[in-house]
């Protein structure tokens, strides 16, 4: 049995079309919000917040919409194309928007955008688990992330070149970078990319191979202990985003207030953080395969937790954080590669996309909640800590992250399913053969 490894990352641009999209706007809305609209972080964060308001009702719906869609070019395909396309058309009024400081264009704008956006995240992400089968899903899920993870790398770099310093940057020029790039990924992908012979392709290698959802559930429902399992890793998922989006969505500000830098310089240290997640999502994946995606996961809780609490020690940007920014990235991917499939190794072929929407519901919950709640400790935490400072509260953003990081490791110490049974001994390169 082996991983189409081309076919996968074709697969994957779908996702890389979606990680360039929020590596832009996490990077770039809070600042929009901040110098151009003069908001405070604790309403800066509840706007940042909205998308996965928007999330919680809309990626489910639409991921189990698309598992009962029969198309010429497929089930997921549709929401894919039509998505992304109003999402390029939308984006584009961001930064007019702000160049006119126009808030009531920007926020709807920003809406549209948004719900453009929910359309085909879920179908795009299911698209991977609809055409590989379960033992090599965390393999795959690790191309699929290495090259989400270069498109969000890519914007990076689009920032820190196409923002310039000084109040008020015209931002028109990366956003046409980004509306150029999502449209050519997914074009790509839809030229190349034949979803229902791969999925039938899918189907016939899964004949003969051990499920555990269908060995041990009956009636369309989980066993308990599976049931439970499966409640433990969503737990995890939003604990661990309750952490990681509050550094990501208020990074940029955190550079800039607490560090002084300037323009688009934080995104340095970013892609820093990325180019450690792609070197390490493959061996991530393999790891997997000899360990357990569990205990591959709670390895990279550790390197996260470790990685964030140290960043809470350094007062001013020095060379000492690219080192930990290097270990967030080896633990976030170590995460990131095995707990979508965890979650998906639970569902039945049919509903794929509804585990989807129940993984991203999760994970949108807490960054509905972290923005806001994070935001208020950043606008508040000078009272707390007796200071005269109103910018003293970004103190607590690396120790508010490594709390949340940390109380996943617990929850997820205690799951007991959504490991892949194994299908025999393998060399472990012939995974990723064509």
């Amino acid at each position: 049995m082996k991983l189409d490894t081309r076919r996968t990352i074709l697969v994957g641009f779908a996702f890389m079309a979606i990680c360039a999209f929020w590596q832009v706007y996490d990077s770039i809305v809070p600042l929009i919000l901040k110098d151009t609209f003069d908001m405070n972080d604790t309403l800066s964060g509840a706007i940042m917040a909205a998308d996965n308001v928007l999330a919680l009702f809309l990626l489910p719906f639409f991921g189990s919409l698309s598992d009962r869609t029969q198309t010429r070019i497929g089930r997921r395909m549709p929401y894919i194309l039509f998505g992304t396309a109003l999402a390029c058309v939308f984006a584009l009024l961001l930064p007019l928007a702000n160049a006119g400081r126009n808030l009531p264009l920007f926020l709807t704008a920003l809406a549209l955008v948004l719900l453009s956006m929910a359309i085909f995240r879920s179908p795009a992400v299911a698209l991977m688990p609809d055409v590989t089968v379960k033992p090599l899903r965390s393999r795959a899920n690790a191309i699929i992330n290495l090259t989400g993870t270069i498109g969000g790398v890519l914007m990076l770099g689009a920032i820190a070149v196409l923002v310039p310093k000084g109040e008020h940057p015209n931002y028109l020029p990366l956003y046409l970078f980004l509306i150029a790039f999502m449209a050519l990924a997914v074009l790509v992908l839809f030229l190349t990319v034949r979803e229902p012979q791969l999925h039938q392709k899918m189907l016939a290698d899964s004949e003969g191979l051990p499920d555990e959802v269908e060995e041990q559930s009956a009636g369309g429902k989980l066993p308990p202990a599976m049931r439970r399992s499966l409640l433990l890793v969503l737990a995890s998922i939003f604990l661990w985003y309750m952490g990681y989006n509050a550094i990501t969505t208020a990074f940029s500000k955190y550079a800039n207030v607490y560090w002084g830098l300037e323009g688009g310089s934080f995104a340095y240290t970013l892609i820093i953080a990325q180019g450690a997640a792609i070197a390490a999502y493959i061996p991530a994946g393999l790891v997997a395969t000899k360990i357990g995606r569990r205990k591959t996961i709670l390895c990279g809780i550790a390197m996260l937790a470790v990685a964030f609490g140290s960043c809470a020690f350094f007062k001013s940007f020095g060379g000492m954080i690219f080192f930990f920014f290097v270990l967030a990235g080896v633990g976030w991917a170590s995460i990131n590669v095995n707990s979508y499939p965890m979650v998906v190794e639970m569902s039945r072929g049919g509903d794929i996309g509804k585990y989807t929407g129940y993984y991203y519901t999760t994970s949108m919950a807490a960054q509905v909640l972290t923005p806001i709640l994070s935001g208020a400790v950043l606008e508040y935490g000078w009272l707390a800590l007796g200071s005269a400072d109103p910018n003293a509260g970004y103190v607590l953003l690396f120790p508010y992250g490594t709390l949340f990081v940390a109380l996943s490791f617990v929850t997820m110490f205690f799951v007991r399913h959504g490991d892949a049974k194994p299908v025999g001994k393998k060399d472990k390169l012939e995974a990723f053969g064509e």
